[in-house]
């Protein structure tokens, strides 16, 4: 164990002794500022307790007898040792009180210097004292500033507190100034002494013999004055009158600069002073005197923020010192921090600057665009976007007042040419480790803080991006033409290898803010086929250039994988025509392919790493046909055996759910099957799935052989995993998900087995009784499967809860206890409060719809109770294919019910054929749902508990599993309890 100061303090007062006993005073200062630091350190350090002494062998107080040992040593040193040893030692305390002073806050360690630490404190100022009456003015001065340092003890001295107020009326002003230092730390503790300081200060400020050092001296003192609010108070207001009547600018600026850290103590007078700081922003004041009032506004803003009084007023007179002449950069730099700090506090609602003077303030900052100064610049932007922000807010609580407002785009091409200044920059100097990097993701951020207000500006985005992607392209293309003649090879070979990894760095950034901004648009219901147009350009900007990497290819083509386009794509098919359904086909085709293709090669070419993470992100996206190849191909790379387990199981998973997503593509997988053929591609990564008749045209898969393929598939995934695991603890969470993957598609299989086995398509059959009631038989034969199936749904979903809860608080089935008898009534409010319970917090309207389909009277009441901990705070295009499919699911019902209204047997059959289809369009449509892999599966570490995973897309397909089963029990059990129950 290191050891601390106390068990150190013997050590240190020994080497102290002997270094004070030399005849060199050179190692005398080095030993007393050595001794200095150490001072520092115990003076962080809390008091030890028992266990401590008991460790180091300590007696208790052994460390203080030492403290005051080498305080003693010192003060003898300071009274006997020459000028430079008294300087050394001035300096050491002086450091020690400024370090204390920024520590003021932690109130339990008040350092070694406190009244109850400094045992032989009455010793300690007797020595000071001889030295402060025998020594001429400047040991006097030295020792005024010991007696300050040490106003923790000494201000109790009468003797001292009288040699510093005596000590403020010498004719020396370098005595005079110590005293006043002295005072000032005198102030901070004692209220009566800081009364009689205030009033010799007033004296001395404005007596016109009193010189300019001594003046700022005093008017240092102010921010020092008072350990009370009436003295504080008291010390403000005769400041203020000083302020009003100074002429002098020195003395002016280093009183506003006190009156500001006096403010600052306390909440009443934040606000006076922030008024009198403004009335100097907006009178005709010298530029120092400004720059003096920015820095007291920040200071303040940066202690009170919470206090700080927000007015447009003031964001006004800030940013009117901008368009002041031959105003310094720090001064720009400092009003633009204020004005941003004090806009992220205003209301939405709030005014900050009317139309004229944002204009004026555009145009500063597109003029200082070009300015090397990059933190300046961004904090123009940050500004501007600030403004944009509030006048949303404006624009809708006032009707549409700015609605016109060019603001928003002019910031958007500001942002982006900052950005394609920055990156030009970047380029031409080749340099891979720069905080370019950083600060285009802090623009590209502020652009997405834009685009979520106005996201009527979403085309005008992506067109600018892909103009800037397009000129990194370009800014590299011209570099290597005009250089290559001059140049040699193998400098030009590695500025070459240097930019493609900036380019790539650059376009990985871009990519995640796409990213971001999409969800932006799809959360605001802004997404449209000219965003999906402008995303499809960009895609081929990128793939099109010959200098951007394979990787970055195959990620920007995974965009048209997104979930949010697919969403806009099936929506779009099924409200158009079959012509636009086949162009959607051909273009679901082609995005395959596209990806593809920079897959095969980026594998061609070596590169193995990067091919692996475009496989992991692939699958994460739903591109199973990429993430299937790339995972082939790698796992003839491998050498060790764990890896080759794994990415034989990845691989596995990948291909099984390669399947599943053809029963969605029918067609395209049959086009993709001739392009994998024409190009060669592995044998064993066949489209054999897609199955043709005889006259070789797509016919209708056979979903249930497809799922038990998949099954199947999974199933032999989770195995290879367990075969790799030595210790237990690998693959903990992948096997445990696939496990789970493989029960639910388990549980699907059997739903489609029986749904198979009734022929419920009896369109050709009219007022046959005898087939309607056979039918309906077989209904009623299949509906204790369909009830132990939807249940074993329901303990799928209670798992995936347990992943989204960190395992804690798995509600109760109910269902052990219920008997037979009761099954019936037990299933039928189980099912309504878990449906209720899970929906409630997401859509409310499927919500009221359930609680009107089913009358539970009291039994509701329960379902308010659950603790549903999967709720869905932010609506994107997962969460809405869910509910769309949870809306479908209610109406159906609804229609059903109305049907069965009636109440007779011929109705009856009516309602368990619409049941049954019903049902089936469910599961249709819930497999139109790409799955997608959670990002953490593919992050591979042993772990002795499953980790915490919140996660929706685990969460939806189980969910909706789930959601559709219970529907069709409750309605089937609602309906047809009048003839069978």
């Amino acid at each position: 164990m290191e050891r601390n100061p106390a068990a150190s303090a013997m050590e240190w007062s020994i080497e102290l002794e002997k270094a004070l006993r030399s005849k060199n005073p050179s190692l005398c200062v080095d030993a007393i500022l050595r001794t200095g630091s150490r001072l520092e350190h115990w003076s962080r350090e809390p008091e030890p307790t028992m266990a401590v002494y008991k460790i180091f062998g300590l007696v208790p107080g052994e460390d203080r007898l030492f403290a005051n040992t080498i305080l003693l040593r010192l003060a003898d040193a300071f009274r006997l040792g020459g000028k430079h040893i008294k300087l050394a030692i001035v300096r050491i305390f002086l450091a020690e009180y400024r370090h204390r002073g920024k520590k003021k806050k932690i109130k339990e360690n008040k350092g070694i210097l406190s009244m109850a630490a400094a045992h032989n404190r009455i010793e300690l100022l007797r020595r000071v004292k001889i030295v402060f009456d025998t020594g001429d003015a400047e040991l006097r001065a030295l020792a005024l500033a010991l007696f300050g340092c040490w106003a923790d003890f000494a201000n109790n001295s009468a003797q001292i507190r009288y040699l510093i107020l005596s000590s403020l009326v010498s004719s020396d002003s370098l005595e005079v100034k110590a005293s006043l230092f002295a005072a000032g730390c005198f102030s901070e503790l004692s209220d009566d002494f800081s009364c009689i300081v205030l009033e010799m200060l007033v004296r001395m400020a404005t007596s016109s013999e009193t010189s300019s050092a001594v003046r700022l001296a005093g008017a240092r003192v102010f921010a020092k004055i008072g350990c009370s609010y009436s003295v504080a108070n008291r010390a403000y207001k005769t400041g203020l009158k000083l302020v009003s009547y100074s002429s002098e600018e020195d003395f002016l600026v280093t009183l506003l600069v006190s009156l500001t850290k006096l403010a600052s103590k306390s909440t009443i007078l934040i606000s006076e002073q922030v008024d009198t700081l403004f009335s100097f922003l907006t009178r005709e004041k010298t530029m120092r005197i400004k720059a003096a009032v920015l820095r007291c506004l920040h200071f303040i803003f940066i202690k009170r923020p919470c206090h700080f009084p927000v007015n447009a007023d003031l964001i006004k007179a800030l940013l009117s010192t901008l368009n002041e002449p031959e105003i310094p950069t720090f001064m720009q730099h400092e009003a633009l921090k204020i004005s941003h700090k004090i806009l992220s506090y205003m209301p939405s609602h709030m005014p900050c600057l009317d139309m004229p003077e944002i204009t004026k303030l555009l145009i500063i900052a597109e003029d200082s665009s070009q300015s090397p100064i990059m933190s300046k610049n961004f904090l123009f932007i940050q500004v501007l976007v600030d403004i944009s922000i509030k006048l949303r807010g404006i624009r809708e609580m006032e009707s549409g007042l700015f609605g016109s407002s060019p603001l928003p785009s002019r910031v958007i091409l500001l942002i982006i040419d900052q950005i394609t200044l920055l990156v030009k920059q970047l380029l031409d100097l080749c340099q891979i480790d720069s905080p370019v990097f950083q600060g285009v993701h802090s623009l590209l951020n502020l652009l997405v803080l834009l685009v979520r207000e106005y996201t009527d500006l979403g085309v005008l985005v992506l067109d600018k991006i892909s103009l800037f992607t397009e000129s990194v392209a370009n800014v590299h293309d011209h570099v290597m033409a005009t250089r290559r003649s001059d140049i040699l090879f193998h400098e030009m070979d590695s500025k070459r290898e240097k930019r493609t990894v900036i380019k790539s760095k650059l376009l990985h950034i871009v990519y995640r803010f796409v990213v971001a901004y999409l969800e932006n648009l799809n959360e605001a219901h802004a997404l449209s086929v000219i965003v999906f147009e402008r995303v499809k350009l960009l895609v081929e900007v990128v793939c099109k250039c010959s200098s951007f990497d394979c990787y970055s290819c195959t990620i920007y083509s995974l965009l048209l994988h997104h979930r949010i386009f697919w969403g806009c794509l099936v929506k779009g098919s099924e409200e158009s025509c079959s012509h636009n359904r086949d162009s959607i086909n051909s273009y679901l085709v082609e995005k395959e392919i596209i990806t593809l293709e920079s897959a095969s090669k980026m594998l061609k070419d070596g590169y193995y790493w990067p091919a692996y993470k475009a496989g992991t992100y692939a699958a994460c996206q739903g591109d199973w046909f990429t993430s299937a190849f790339i995972f082939q191909h790698l796992i003839t790379k491998v050498q060790s055996d764990i890896c080759y387990c794994w990415l034989t199981s990845i691989f596995q998973l990948a291909n099984s759910e390669r399947k599943l997503h053809l029963l969605v593509l029918p067609i395209q997988g049959s086009t993709l099957a001739d392009w994998l053929k024409k190009n060669e591609f592995p044998a064993s990564f066949d489209l054999s799935e897609v199955r043709r008749d005889t006259a070789g045209n797509n016919k209708e898969p056979n979903y249930c052989e497809e799922f038990v393929g998949a099954y199947e598939g999974i199933s032999s995934s989770g195995k290879t995993l367990e075969a790799a695991v030595r210790s237990g603890q690998e693959f903990c969470f992948q096997r445990w998900f696939l496990h789970v993957r493989a029960k639910l598609l388990r549980a699907l299989v059997d739903i489609l087995r029986i749904l198979r086995t009734i022929p419920f398509n009896l369109d050709n059959i009219s007022n046959n009784v005898k087939v309607e009631r056979s039918i309906l038989v077989e209904c009623l034969k299949s509906l204790p499967e369909v009830i132990q199936v939807s249940l074993r749904f329901k303990k799928l979903a209670q798992e995936f809860d347990l992943i989204a809860t960190s395992f804690i608080g798995l509600p109760t089935n109910g269902l052990t206890s219920c008997g037979l008898g009761n099954l019936e009534n037990s299933l039928r409010v189980m099912l309504k409060q878990n449906l209720v319970g899970r929906l409630w917090h997401v859509d409310h309207e499927i919500s009221r719809n359930l609680c009107q389909l089913f009358d539970v009277s009291g039994q509701l009441k329960m379902c308010f109770d659950l603790q549903c901990r999967n709720k869905i705070l932010k609506v994107g295009c997962e969460e809405k294919d869910i509910l769309s499919i949870c809306s479908y699911a209610v109406y159906g019902i609804i229609g059903l019910q109305e049907v069965n209204e009636e109440n007779n047997e011929d109705i009856l059959s009516q309602v368990a054929k619409g049941g049954l289809q019903l049902l089936w369009s469910i599961i249709m449509k819930w497999i139109h749902i790409p799955y997608q892999t959670p990002r953490y599966f593919f992050k591979v570490r042993y772990a002795k508990e499953f980790p915490v995973l919140r996660n929706r897309f685990l969460l939806q397909h189980i969910l909706i599993g789930n959601i559709l089963l219970n529907y069709f029990v409750c309605v089937v059990l609602k309906d047809l309890q009048p003839f069978f129950f």
